[in-house]
Formats: structure tokens, C-alpha cells, sequence
């Protein structure tokens, strides 16, 4: 479980394919917690993955072809950077919201624009998760926790703060950038209960 917190970012270094399961190779750009060790799991861009081997600040994991598919791990190249954020320990402060690393969908960048100088970012999604997607609602988008500002038919729009700017890969995307979204699971517990 995480918290939507973004920890560090990672390089990609290597993605290759064993089979039906991809091995995914990058460099974290601080030193991983000392304390982290072979079958944890780490938020990937929000996907929950399992370290399978650590050397030094290189961390490798194994991705199964139907995550590659079903997130925008499968668009990832070489040299492109990924948020991460280490398990929750139990005691650990929770600063965002709870995030299981469970990709509801892939979402779009339709539009990235500042409004009174903001940085407001335009997100598509699939019509599947709609009722899920509230305003002032949590969403995971590439694992970090943001808050829905609005919410128009099929897009979300989310402002991001010069602070996460900075430490995410959000300062990397683009208009057209594939993102991995995962509704906030009070939504979908609240959902439930409606049915």
C-alpha cells in the first residue's frame, strides 16, 4: 500500500522481455532506503511492482505482459523517468491518500495550460471509471496524490503545485503522455454501498 507520495524518480535502463514476463531495470536518482530488500514492493508510476533484485541505486523488477498492456509501463523507453514511492510501513505518517498500485485505466494529457498562473493539467479517462471521479475527490495519476478540481464528460482537470512539479515526473509530460489513474478506493467503496 502507498500513499501517493512520490519518493524519487527512477531512469529507465533497461526493459527486456523473458518469455511472457518483462524485466524492467532502473536507476533510482537517490539512494533507496537502506532498508529495502528483494520481494518489497515499490509504486512504479502507481503500478505496485516487486523488487526482484538491487544493486547499488539500480533497482529490477519483473512485469508481467498483461501490466505492460493495461498501464503506460508498455510505452516506457530507455532514458525516460518514473516516479517512485517505497511500501507503507505500519506508524508511517500518511501525507496523500491510500493507493493500492491497482491501474483502473489509462488516462491522456489533453491539455497542460496555466490559469492565473497555475499549472492546471487536462486528463482524459475511460467512461468505465466516471463514478469514481468526483471533484475534491483523491486520484492516483502515475502514483502521485492530487485532488480533482473538476470534472467534465471524460475529463478531470488536477492542478499541481511548483513543488510537485519539481519532484515528479510530471515535469516531464506532455499533451498526448499516456498516465496511469487509479481512483481513490473510498469512491469505489462509496459506489458499492449506492448499489
Amino acid at each position: 500500500m502507498f500513499t501517493g507520495i512520490i519518493e524519487d524518480l527512477g531512469k529507465i535502463k533497461r526493459l527486456e522481455k523473458k518469455t511472457s514476463i518483462w524485466t524492467l531495470a532502473l536507476e533510482s536518482m537517490k539512494e533507496p532506503p537502506s532498508d529495502l530488500k528483494i520481494g518489497d514492493s515499490v509504486s512504479v508510476n502507481g503500478v505496485c511492482l516487486t523488487l526482484v533484485k538491487k544493486e547499488k541505486s539500480n533497482l529490477f523488477f519483473e512485469v508481467m505482459l498483461s501490466t505492460f498492456k493495461k498501464t503506460n509501463l508498455g510505452s516506457l523507453k530507455i532514458g525516460d523517468r518514473v516516479n517512485l514511492e517505497y511500501a507503507l510501513k505500519v506508524g508511517d505518517r500518511i501525507s496523500g491518500h491510500f493507493i493500492y498500485g491497482h491501474i483502473d485505466c489509462v488516462g491522456i494529457i489533453k491539455r497542460k495550460s496555466y490559469i492565473e498562473d497555475n499549472l492546471c493539467f487536462e486528463i482524459s479517462f475511460l467512461k468505465e471509471v466516471s463514478k469514481y471521479i468526483v471533484e475534491k475527490g483523491s486520484i492516483s495519476v502515475d502514483g502521485i496524490s492530487l485532488t480533482v478540481d473538476s470534472v467534465r464528460s471524460g475529463v478531470f482537470t488536477v492542478y499541481i503545485t511548483p513543488f510537485t512539479l519539481k519532484n515528479t515526473n510530471l515535469q516531464f509530460r506532455r499533451t498526448g503522455d499516456k498516465v496511469n489513474l487509479e481512483c481513490d478506493y473510498l469512491a469505489k467503496i462509496a459506489n458499492l454501498q449506492k448499489t
